[in-house]
């Protein structure tokens, strides 16, 4: 396996992550295959990377010549044999265990035995995917934040079964992008997640037990802890759902029944008001 300068990297999944990523790396001048169920998944991809360049041309932060240039590195398709060539796949779709095995297992009888497989989940086990694949000794979590043209950070996780070798080339992957890397034992929620979502389900169930209003522990946590916004504020960026996930995921790794996710949380993802994708969560948008 080797960890050549330029990368050729294969992105699965249609979404602000999957588009965010293919941005990241196509700026640090990797080749980027960006595969989607449907033709409309694929170019909406393109397009959120083409409108986010052109932002950043408008705004005097780069080069026009620059951004055509990573926009002729972009590639997308509807096929995952076409994926077959990338020396990284990096999987991007629903936080579900049942289909990420099934992707794993299909990309897994694609690429090269020289390539490694990735996983961007924000909480489920790196070990438990790779185990799925008969390669699991090349199949890491590579765990990029959401905007992932913006935060610095990006956790690369060891499986069980992952190898050195595997790590420094998803590790010089990283660095290639000019990413702040940390390396993670595979366990639930890894670091950020782990420590971040007890807190959110804290402050929705403080505000159902009626300790404080909902604009109240945004603006305590923002004046007191100097955080950029409050709990409620960011469920809300994150996404209901995916954070309603990762909470059954850390609840069920601890068997704790204090970290049950707050019921307001789960009446609202059932709702269909997942946040500001939506145009409602805990806020209005």
């Amino acid at each position: 396996m080797l960890s050549p300068s330029v990368f050729t990297l294969g992105i699965v999944g249609s979404g602000i992550m999957a588009a965010g990523i293919a941005e990241v790396a196509l700026l640090a001048g990797h080749d980027v295959v960006v595969r989607s169920r449907s033709t409309r998944g694929a170019t909406d991809v393109a397009t959120r990377v083409a409108k986010s360049l052109d932002r950043r041309v408008e705004r005097g932060k780069l080069d026009a010549p620059v951004r055509d240039r990573a926009l002729a590195r972009l590639t997308t398709t509807t096929e995952v044999s076409a994926l077959s060539g990338c020396s990284i796949v990096l999987e991007s779709i629903v936080e579900d265990m049942d289909s990420k095995v099934a992707l794993l297992r299909e990309l897994d009888a694609v690429v090269s035995n020289a390539a490694i497989l990735a996983t961007n989940t924000s909480t489920l086990s790196v070990s438990a995917l790779a185990a799925t694949t008969a390669h699991p000794d090349r199949v890491c979590g590579i765990h990029f934040f959401n905007p992932a043209t913006t935060l610095p950070l990006v956790e690369i996780i060891r499986g069980d079964a992952t190898t050195q070798e595997t790590i420094d080339t998803a590790a010089a992957f990283v660095a290639s992008c000019e990413k702040d890397a940390v390396h993670v034992r595979d366990d639930a929620g890894f670091i950020v997640n782990a420590l971040l979502f007890p807190y959110l389900n804290n402050a929705i169930k403080m505000m159902e037990r009626g300790t404080a209003s909902m604009d109240d522990i945004d603006t305590a946590m923002k004046g007191g802890c100097n955080f950029p916004m409050g709990p409620f504020a960011l469920l809300d960026l994150v996404g209901l759902d995916t954070s309603l996930s990762i909470l059954h995921t850390l609840h069920e790794a601890s068997g704790n029944p204090a970290d049950a996710p707050a019921e307001t949380l789960v009446r609202l993802v059932a709702d269909g008001h997942l946040g500001r994708k939506t145009g409602r969560g805990f806020h209005t948008y």
